[in-house]
This record gives structure tokens, C-alpha cells and sequence, in this order.
């Protein structure tokens, strides 16, 4: 995007990610649809436009799941990192689900009143909470996160603004799932509906604050810059070609890597959205980003032509056999 505008930047890694992902979903609406008919053959049984509705709806719950899984997990193991590669694409499919499960919610049971369908919807004419409202709040953060989810915001909104919008999947989150526990389980409140849901709250609950506390550990026990100097090691453990991300007491991480011989420094953010370089390795001579593949000169901190992104570096030094980095940073 610093270069020039596309819609879509395709390469086989984002086909290959999208066709499991449609095929994916096609295979749970279908299974899910097809089982429902199978057991709900007798009268008075739950109708196939319902089913659709639920089948549409439980898919984008279980992938909002899934997307936010990704995160807590790629910190915790770089095989989940091409997952997070492409997971906007998921966030994007799971907006797609949620709209055709509103639109089916609409036409169901508010076309055939008097009343203005999304009205009949929205307001019922009943007491207890609206768990419709929390449901068009959630569909409403996943729009505005679809709509912003290419880099074309990115760049253009600053990548802090852009994450700050982002997290607003939290609240989404929390609508979404206050919109099945008030709506769907209270007209059948089983446990085989409610044990799911809670399980799966606990989990995405539980992987993110454990991956939180241990980054905050992990920060409070980084180094301590002494006479402006960080000791980050001993210089024969980072190994040619790789990274490592060296925790700052109060500060950011730096990233170290080693490349043709001599050991470099510079910070741990990416210029794209805060990714990670520390865990990186050297592709074609740049330091590689393990999220989204944007890259660095290693003692340079800048993008190859004709790409204009940059990273702040720091001065290295080798003493007594122990790498040394200065604690400030130089000017991109």
C-alpha cells in the first residue's frame, strides 16, 4: 500500500486460506442444516428457514471465536503464526454470516406485520432485554471492522488508530454472546446450548489473559539499561539468519538479528501493525515480519525499494563477547 493501491493483493497463500475457510463454512451450514431436517422430521419441528438462520448465525459465533483465538495463540506458538497471516479475512467472512443471519432474522419475522420489518425486529412489543438490540450491535462492530479491514485504512488512518478501531471486537464480542444468552437459550435453554457458549467464552477469556500476564512478566523482568547500555547476551546465541526479541525494563522491545556476520538492532514493532521483528528471520536478505511478511534492512531498519516503511534502529556493541545495545533509539 505504500506503493500503489489494489483492491486485492492475491498470492496462493490468501487462496489457498480462503478456499479452506469457504469450504469450511459450507460444510458446517450444510451439516448443520441437513442433521436439523434429519431430526426435526415430525410436525411442529423446527422449520429449514430457521435452521438456515441458526446455521448462519452459530458459524460466525464459532468463527469470531476462532479469530480471536489466533492472536493469544500465535504468541504462544509461531505455528499458528500463518493463521494470523490472513485472519482479516475471516473477520470479513464472519461479518458476511452475521448480515445473511440478520437479513434471514428480518424477512422471517417481521415481513409478514404491519409494522416496518427491522422495526417489528428491533422493538418487539415485549418486556425483557433486547437481546436484538445487542445482536445489531455486534453486527454493526463487525461492519465497521470489515469495511476498515483493508491496508488501503491501515495507511491511512495511522496503524494506532486503525488497532484502536480493531479492538472494538471485544465489545462485539460481548454483544454477540449476550445476544445468544438472552435470545436463542432462553427460548431453549438446554445445556447442550449453554455449556458451548460458556466454554467457548472461557477459553478466549483464558488465552488472552494468560498470554497477557506472561508478556507483562516477561517485559518486568526484562534488562535494565545501564550507562545507556542494555546487555541482551552473549553474541554466540543468536543464531545466523534469525531474530531475537530482547525485553526492556519500562521500555520497548528490541529486535536483534544476525545477518552476514554481524549482529543488529533495531525496534521490535513493525511499521504495518505492531508485529512482532524479534520474532522474525532473514528473507532475502530483509528482516521478515512472522505476521504479514513486511520487511527491513537488518542494520538498516528500512524497506526495500520501493516500499517507504522504516523501523527506529539502535547502536550495537560486542563486549567481552556479550552483545550491548544502546537503550536509545536512533532516528528512523
Amino acid at each position: 500500500m505504500s506503493v500503489s493501491y489494489r483492491m486485492v493483493q492475491w498470492n496462493r497463500h490468501k487462496r489457498v486460506y480462503d478456499a479452506l475457510t469457504a469450504l469450511a463454512v459450507g460444510a458446517y451450514i450444510a451439516a448443520f442444516v441437513g442433521v436439523g431436517l434429519v431430526v426435526n422430521r415430525a410436525d411442529g419441528g423446527v422449520s429449514a428457514p430457521i435452521l438456515a438462520m441458526r446455521a448462519l448465525g452459530t458459524c460466525a459465533l464459532v468463527l469470531l471465536h476462532v479469530a480471536l483465538c489466533i492472536g493469544p495463540l500465535a504468541r504462544i506458538s509461531p505455528l499458528v503464526a500463518p493463521l494470523l497471516y490472513n485472519r482479516r479475512h475471516l473477520g470479513v467472512t464472519t461479518f458476511a454470516l452475521a448480515a445473511l443471519h440478520a437479513v434471514l432474522a428480518i424477512g422471517f419475522y417481521g415481513a409478514f406485520g404491519v409494522r416496518f420489518p427491522i422495526a417489528a425486529v428491533v422493538d418487539p412489543p415485549r418486556a425483557g432485554p433486547a437481546f436484538e438490540a445487542m445482536g445489531f450491535g455486534a453486527l454493526a462492530t463487525l461492519f465497521v471492522m470489515a469495511a476498515t479491514s483493508h491496508d488501503f485504512w491501515l495507511k491511512n488512518l495511522t496503524p494506532r488508530v486503525w488497532k484502536g478501531i480493531h479492538l472494538c471486537v471485544v465489545g462485539g464480542y460481548a454483544l454477540a454472546v449476550l445476544h445468544v444468552a438472552f435470545g436463542a437459550l432462553q427460548s431453549e435453554p438446554s445445556r447442550a446450548l449453554s455449556a458451548p457458549l460458556l466454554a467457548g467464552a472461557a477459553i478466549v477469556c483464558g488465552l488472552h489473559l494468560f498470554t497477557g500476564w506472561r508478556e507483562v512478566l516477561r517485559d518486568f523482568r526484562g534488562a535494565r539499561a545501564a550507562d545507556g547500555w542494555i546487555d541482551a547476551g552473549p553474541a554466540d546465541a543468536l543464531p545466523e539468519g534469525r531474530a531475537r526479541a530482547v525485553a526492556v525494563r519500562g521500555g520497548e522491545r528490541i529486535a536483534l538479528v544476525r545477518h552476514g556476520g554481524e549482529v543488529c538492532a533495531m525496534s521490535n514493532v513493525c511499521a504495518h501493525q505492531g508485529g512482532p521483528l524479534g520474532e522474525g528471520r532473514v528473507i532475502d536478505g530483509c528482516l521478515t515480519c512472522p505476521w504479514h511478511g513486511y520487511q527491513y534492512g537488518p542494520c538498516s531498519g528500512a524497506s526495500p525499494p520501493p516500499f517507504t516503511e522504516r523501523a527506529p534502529t539502535h547502536r550495537v556493541r560486542i563486549e567481552n563477547g556479550r552483545v550491548q545495545v544502546r537503550a536509545q533509539e536512533d532516528s528512523p
